[in-house]
């Protein structure tokens, strides 16, 4: 005789049920701790965002939204990049020297691109976070200056950016628009919100 006072059916119960509430238990903490991670809604909000720009032609702009911004991607005519050398002087920042929105190192040029047909910048304006509007047409036109060459107008307090996104002298905006991170994954398609590793 045992002199375990369970007796082995008791026993079986005991470990089928103490199993059973470990399975409930595993089912019923799941949802809990899968609601710590982000959201697909989250996610998608941090990701990158490639982009077909084939179709893009010469003084036609697209814009995709990173991070739930605006980003503006614009492939500049042979004139358009012609216009940019000639209003440095006309610049708060030509250089894009300032740090509040950082100028990625390969977008230090005159162009402010990888490559200079192609402009990637946020279409947000530096000064009180309106989205600038496109006057892409040269000449003289309301709110703009007589010798305008094309680029932006922020209508709200009158800040005017180039087509490479680089703020005009004594305007509300203090900053150039900002360029996002970026690279090309082929000559057509681009990503924003990743470029190149050291």
């Amino acid at each position: 005789m045992s002199d375990n006072p369970v007796d082995s059916s008791k026993r079986t119960w005991l470990i089928a049920s103490t199993c059973a509430g470990a399975v409930g238990a595993g089912f019923v903490a799941t949802p809990f701790v899968s609601s710590f991670q982000p959201s697909e809604r989250a996610k998608a909000a941090g990701a990158a965002v490639e982009v077909d720009i084939s179709a893009l032609n010469p003084g036609e702009k697209l814009t995709v939204e990173w991070r739930g911004k605006p980003v503006w991607i614009m492939k500049r005519s042979p004139e358009q990049l012609e216009s940019l050398k000639k209003i440095e002087g006309q610049l708060a920042d030509p250089a894009s020297d300032r740090t509040a929105y950082p100028t990625p190192a390969y977008a230090k040029n005159s162009h402010r691109s990888i490559k200079p047909e192609i402009m990637v910048a946020v279409g947000i304006c530096t000064h009180l976070g309106c989205s600038p509007a496109d006057k892409f047409a040269a000449g003289p036109q309301p709110s703009l200056p007589d010798d305008w060459n094309g680029g932006f107008l922020c209508a709200c307090h009158g800040s005017t950016f180039d087509l490479a996104g680089r703020v005009f002298k004594n305007k509300p905006a203090p900053d150039n628009l900002e360029v996002p991170p970026h690279m090309y994954l082929s000559d057509t398609k681009l990503i924003i919100g990743e470029d190149k590793k050291a």
